[in-house]
C-alpha cells in the first residue's frame, strides 16, 4: 500500500499515511487533530545491481576511440 507524507499547516508536523492509490487526494488529519495538512510531494530512487529489466548501457555515437571520435584516423 502507498505510502503519503503530509505537513500540518497549523502545528508543522510532517507525518505518514498508509492508504490505497484511489485516496491519494483525500484530505488527512494530523496525529495531533488538526485538520489543515498538504501532501508533500514525494521523491523515490530506485538503485540496484541487476536483475529483471536492467539493460546493458547503450552504444555511443562516433564508431571509435580516440580524440575525434575515430573519424580523422589519428
Amino acid at each position: 500500500m502507498p505510502r503519503y507524507e503530509f505537513r500540518c499547516r497549523a502545528c508543522g508536523d510532517t507525518f505518514e499515511v498508509n492508504r490505497p492509490m484511489a485516496q491519494a487526494g483525500e484530505p488527512a488529519s494530523c496525529p495531533g487533530g488538526h485538520a489543515d495538512t498538504v501532501k508533500l510531494l514525494s521523491t523515490v530512487a530506485v538503485t540496484g545491481r541487476g536483475g529483471a529489466g536492467a539493460t546493458a548501457p547503450a552504444p555511443s555515437a562516433g564508431g571509435g576511440g580516440g580524440c575525434c571520435g575515430g573519424g580523422c584516423g589519428c
